[in-house]
């Protein structure tokens, strides 16, 4: 019954939101109020998970959507989002997307990937236009979805990728042998056939965008346009204007990539963390528009950002509260009862078998990682058994763990706001692109357990 009660529960949510417009926070604590109660938590119970779940998802990327956002707001007064954009106008143009899926699959999945969307909304944002006047948003927002899972599945030290790896004993060398090519094949393939469903009538921007964003002129209004400009931080040269970017991204990359390699100490792993990361970049930020706008203009700037945190924040977690809510359930449980692994069968059903367990559980969970993690400890047992090779099984395992990214997951409520989009249009991008994303590299992973039968 938990996963009757879970479905209900998701797809009111999804009706209430796009159906009705009735605000996404109610609409999920709704939902997960439905199914803490229909799934037998008891009042108590419902309540305990509902805010531990919310606290739970701040204390993991509440600062990082802080410091993020308010990173994003500064860069911007200084033009550093502009400036960038018309360089890679100037370099790459049109295929501006498929340099980013490209590289957020294959250079950045050491960061984590709330870090990424966070870093790189405002870009995509910017430059949107750029590429594409009509299907800029969407075609940037879906190239992002699959570059940034992609790396994070496939691509160690992808987070997911690694814990995947663990699991099923698979050498984490062995494992980037394989999965770096398909994550970047599939990062570049589903950004190419989203822009083809772009162009067939998909996006409808009066419906797909938030309804509180202005679009002037093919642009998105940004509220930080009305703030203060940092004239003469913008004189800056652009690299070191990207610095509040870069920094964090060069200290979180060493510290994960020493972390993997067991070469970490108390001051890589300090510098390292997430948190302290993009606080150091936020200070760099805020010390050059200090130095160009004073401390009244420094403020107007940031008081821009903060009231985007503030609504990010709060829908993010309740996001995870509907989270938490369903892992209460024992939804986990119940699927891995439904699913049992034939250790002799063919190579090709083993393959399938774990791609679907790893799509279900995530469909039902909301949760990348642990749909991987989950589906990798009901096969792991007896993978020595199968008939395939088990670094085919790990990366079919991937494959499916990326399948419709939804609503049940904090990440899908962060990129909504973070791209302005409204819960339709992060449906039509992210749950799509993840969608096509894990449908691609599916027949990628047959490939590999060609070549891994062959070597």
């Amino acid at each position: 019954m938990e996963i009757l009660h879970s479905a209900i529960a998701i797809l009111a949510a999804i009706v209430l939101i796009i159906t009705f417009k009735v605000d996404p926070v109610i609409s999920l604590l709704i939902a997960c109020v439905y199914l803490g109660l229909a799934t037998g938590l008891g009042a108590d119970g419902t309540v305990a998970e509902i805010t531990g779940g919310f606290g739970e998802i701040m204390a993991e990327v509440g600062l990082l959507i802080g410091f993020g956002v308010l990173i994003g707001a500064l860069l911007h007064s200084m033009g550093t989002f502009r400036d960038l954009v018309d360089i890679l106008a100037r370099r790459v143009g049109r295929r501006l997307p498929y340099a980013m899926a490209g590289t957020l699959s294959t250079i950045f999945p050491s960061i984590y990937v709330d870090v990424q969307v966070v870093l790189a909304a405002p870009m995509a944002k910017e430059s949107a236009p750029a590429v594409d006047r009509r299907h800029g948003l969407p075609w940037l927002a879906g190239a992002m979805a699959i570059g940034i899972f992609a790396g994070y599945v496939f691509v160690v030290p992808g987070l997911a990728a690694v814990a995947i790896a663990g699991l099923m004993d698979v050498p984490l060398g062995t494992y980037l042998l394989y999965g770096l090519p398909i994550g970047l094949v599939t990062a570049l393939v589903t950004t190419f056939l989203f822009r083809l469903l772009l162009g067939r009538g998909y996006w409808k921007e009066e419906t797909d965008l938030d309804p509180d964003v202005v679009i002037e002129e093919g642009r998105v209004h940004d509220e930080t346009e009305d703030v203060p400009k940092a004239e003469a931080a913008s004189r800056l040269p652009l690299w070191v204007r990207l610095l509040p970017i870069l920094v964090p991204l060069v200290l979180i990359a060493t510290g994960a990539i020493l972390d993997v390699a067991d070469a970490s100490n108390a001051v890589f792993a300090f510098l390292g963390d997430a948190n302290i990361a993009l606080f150091l970049g936020l200070l760099i930020a805020f010390g050059m528009v200090r130095s160009s706008l004073g401390a009244d203009g420094v403020g107007k700037v940031l008081g821009a950002g903060f009231h985007t945190t503030g609504e990010i924040l709060l829908v993010t977690g309740v996001g995870g509260s509907l989270g938490a809510i369903i892992a209460a359930s024992g939804m986990a449980e119940t699927l891995e009862d439904l699913f049992s692994a034939d250790e002799n069968a063919p190579v090709i059903i083993s393959i399938l078998l774990a791609w679907c367990i790893a799509a279900v559980l995530h469909f039902a969970i909301g949760s990348v990682s642990v749909g991987a993690i989950t589906a990798a400890g009901i096969i792991s047992p007896i993978v020595g058994s199968l008939s395939v090779d088990p670094v085919v099984i790990a990366l079919a395992i991937a494959s499916g763990a990326m399948f419709a990214l939804h609503v049940n997951s904090n990440f899908f409520w962060m990129f909504s706001t973070l791209l302005d989009l409204s819960t339709k249009g992060s449906l039509k991008t992210l749950t799509m692109a993840t969608s096509l994303g894990a449908l691609v590299s599916l027949p990628l992973v047959l490939v590999a357990s060609l070549v891994a039968a062959a070597t």
